[in-house]
């Protein structure tokens, strides 16, 4: 089957920089929109950050001008370079792709295990 692993997740300094990664792998035709998430504690999960296919992006307002998305098509990876972190941004981040088409032509929505990024001095 396919899954998504997700990377790069640790304790920052506020106002420091981390990159994410999460690699798809598996019988994998084609994915369409890739993207972040995050949960806090006793939060729900929000959207941080999503990918088209063609690289159209959409941001969450808390994080526009900070983080940035993108994707290697060829790598089945999507990356989300986050910059002035802050303690809010500390989270359990998850990767998700909307629609990976695996090669005997099913469709499936997948979730990544999740990775933690902690802010704090």
């Amino acid at each position: 089957q396919v899954q998504l692993v997700e990377s790069g997740g640790g304790l920052v300094l506020p106002g420091r920089s981390l990159t994410l990664s999460c690699k798809a792998s598996g019988n994998i035709f084609s994915i369409d929109a890739m993207g972040w998430y995050r949960q806090a504690p006793g939060q729900q999960r929000e959207l941080v950050a999503t990918i088209t296919h063609g690289r159209r992006t959409n941001y969450a307002e808390s994080v526009k001008g900070r983080f940035t998305i993108s994707r290697d098509n060829a790598k089945n990876t999507v990356y989300l370079q986050m910059n002035s972190l802050t303690p809010e941004d500390t989270a359990m981040y998850y990767c998700n792709a909307d629609r990976v088409v695996t090669t005997d032509l099913r469709d499936f929505e997948v979730w990544g295990q999740g990775t933690l990024v902690t802010v704090s001095s």
